[in-house]
């Protein structure tokens, strides 16, 4: 059986205790997880504090060189990398539009070719015969990182990198539900690290909680709930670590009334559905003006109705199971309520047969705001679709919620879809696209979605501090 061991200055380390690591396609065991204890965790800060001042004072050419290597290793056993992803997530190695665990490890792959590619070159901002100033950016020291289920190797890679490519080093803790693809990326990673630069533990909120409080960290990196997030929040205040978090999202599309329904709706589903609508970033909540409502409506649950749901290793599968039970239970219960208070269940509604955490695709039409389908973070395959009739209601409507993720804004029109998406308040938005991240563009939430950005230049200044010298001449 699949073991699931933590690391710690460049050693493997085993406990006593250990979790089972279920695959929610069988819901049988596949893997057992070892459980760090406190013991572990201040060894793994204490590593990573001790790795730090050489790592820090390498080169960025250095540092790139080997995050250069350590993205041909995972190139290089990316066929194993991506069957731990499937059994440990549940999405399938194709995936709904090529977005599967092929896509998150190759996705990883290039997300470290280009994030190591980044430079962050010291800034003049004067230079006279009085004085020069120079802004220099240094690192923070050991960094923590806090990852989800959905794509746990992915926003590995998206927290890691960036830490270790501006000189931190690193403490990561996976979710006990999906710790196997990243302790292989971990242990991948020291055959081309020196010792201490990358360390791994294994837990739940008790571990977590460790890293929040300890005073040797310097930074929290965190994907998650925002209930998490806030505990986190008040937890870094011992010795006031930065923060980046990127928390729950309940994203809106608005599809204005010029829109080619026939053209948009495959796009509009696979933004929605793309694993099992378990990603913090997909469409959740779509906004139809009433002259095209029943047309999109039916469009989408055409074609919710013909994907392909199954074990992820199977050939040909779309979409998997939820990750776990406890998430297909809240994907049920809000289905349900919408099913109670009148919504019109177009497509699926229902669970799978047999074993596995599956829900059908589900569209679900005539609900509205203050309904729980729309109002709550539904992260997983089950889409309202809300009608409208007036632009600056909706626009309103799209707003009155407390997160502020992502929005997208569906349109023929580029430049009045521009304007309508100028006014979402949300960190990210698309026209006629919904969740399309990459490693050059900033992304990251404002409200209870959380703060600091990840990705490009800005997403790499948040792993440092500025230090301004000034040189009176």
């Amino acid at each position: 059986m699949q073991q699931a061991k933590f690391l710690i200055n460049g050693v493997s380390r085993t406990s006593k205790m250990t979790a089972d690591v279920i695959n929610p396609a069988t819901e049988e065991v596949f893997a057992k997880c070892h459980i760090s204890n406190k013991d572990d965790v201040n060894d793994a800060v204490s590593a990573a504090r001790n790795a730090f001042p050489f790592w820090s004072t390498l080169s960025n050419d250095e540092r790139k060189s080997r995050l250069m290597e350590l993205a041909s290793s995972l190139e290089e056993n990316m066929p194993e990398l991506m069957g731990l992803v499937t059994k440990e997530s549940g999405k399938p190695l194709g995936g709904l539009n090529g977005i599967g665990s092929g896509m998150e490890v190759g996705g990883s792959i290039a997300w470290t070719q280009a994030t190591a590619s980044f430079e962050l070159p010291v800034e003049v901002i004067q230079d006279n015969e009085e004085a020069r100033i120079e802004i220099h950016r240094k690192p923070l020291g050991v960094v923590a990182s806090i990852t989800p289920w959905n794509w746990p190797l992915m926003i590995a890679v998206w927290h890691i990198i960036p830490a270790l490519h501006t000189g931190n080093t690193v403490v990561v803790k996976p979710s006990p539900y999906t710790p196997v693809a990243t302790s292989r990326f971990v242990e991948l990673a020291n055959r081309v690290l020196p010792k201490g630069v990358l360390n791994l533990v294994h837990g739940d909120t008790e571990v977590g909680s460790l890293l929040s409080t300890h005073e040797d960290v310097s930074k929290i990196i965190f994907t998650g709930s925002t209930p998490t997030g806030k505990k986190i929040m008040q937890a870094s205040a011992v010795n006031l670590k930065r923060l980046t978090l990127e928390l729950g999202g309940n994203d809106a599309g608005i599809v204005l009334p010029d829109s080619n329904v026939t053209e948009l709706a495959p796009k509009i589903f696979g933004a929605s559905f793309h694993n099992n609508g378990q990603t913090c970033a997909a469409l959740k909540r779509l906004y139809v003006h009433e002259s095209q409502y029943d047309e999109m409506c039916n469009a989408l649950a055409d074609l919710a109705k013909n994907v392909k749901v199954g074990n992820g290793l199977e050939e040909g599968v779309e979409l998997g199971p939820l990750q776990n039970a406890r998430q297909l239970q809240i994907v049920k219960s809000l289905v349900d309520s919408a099913r109670e208070n009148g919504g019109k269940i177009l497509a699926g509604g229902n669970e799978g047969n047999g074993a596995g955490y599956f829900y059908e695709p589900t569209i679900i039409a005539d609900q509205s705001d203050g309904d729980r389908i729309v109002d709550e973070e539904q992260f997983g395959p089950a889409l309202p679709v809300i009608k409208y009739s007036d632009l600056d209601e909706v626009i309103a409507r799209a707003n009155a919620n407390e997160n502020g993720l992502g929005g997208s804004v569906w349109s023929s029109d580029l430049e009045a879809a521009s304007k309508v998406a100028l006014q979402l308040e949300c960190g990210s938005a698309w026209i006629n696209d919904h969740g399309a991240v990459q490693p050059d563009a900033p992304f990251g939430g404002i409200k209870q979605s959380g703060f600091g950005v990840e990705f490009g230049l800005h997403g790499l200044k948040e792993y440092t501090s500025i230090q301004t010298l000034k040189i009176c001449k």
